[in-house]
């Protein structure tokens, strides 16, 4: 990606793929608890839980990116997200991950723009992809993560409760 800056990101796991997000849009890293389920709600979304308070719809990020679900182990984290809303309203998802690998910072040359392969994940999931030693992290946009209607559906499931 050219004029790129050096990027600080939550590195994560998902089965024996590594992801990261921006560390701007994650606002905390929360041990698993069960969700409460939401009636007829997508299989993606597994339920609200309290943060702080605060009404938060947990996703079941494997199944959002297609993966199938596994149960969670002692590893497993939630991940408080801010993901920007059709009128400018955040909105906090709780992003259920297998594992949070590290906090990193990327310099720039190791950043490289989607490749559209084709492949498993779509490259509008995918917002770079990260060089880490021989291997590769995918960068995901909360945002790109899920459409306008989708994040209706959550933010209508925390307003709900």
């Amino acid at each position: 990606m050219s004029g790129a800056a050096d990027i600080q990101v939550v590195v994560f796991g998902l089965g024996d793929e590594e992801f990261a997000l921006p560390v701007t849009t994650v606002r905390e890293i929360l041990d698993h608890r069960t969700a409460y389920r939401v009636p007829h709600a997508p299989d993606w979304l597994l339920g609200l839980t309290d943060v702080r308070g605060d009404s938060v719809p947990m996703v079941d990020l494997r199944v959002r990116l297609g993966m199938p679900p596994v149960e969670p182990t002692l590893t497993t984290r939630i991940l408080v997200v801010d993901v920007a809303g059709a009128q400018g309203q955040p909105l906090a998802l709780g992003m259920v991950v297998d594992r949070v690998l590290d906090v990193s910072t990327f310099a720039a040359e190791s950043v490289e723009g989607a490749p559209d392969l084709g492949g498993r994940w779509r490259s509008e999931q995918i917002e770079a992809i990260l060089r880490r030693g021989a291997g590769f992290v995918a960068l995901l946009d909360p945002v790109r993560l899920f459409g306008a209607a989708d994040l209706d559906v959550t933010r209508a499931a925390a307003i709900a409760a």
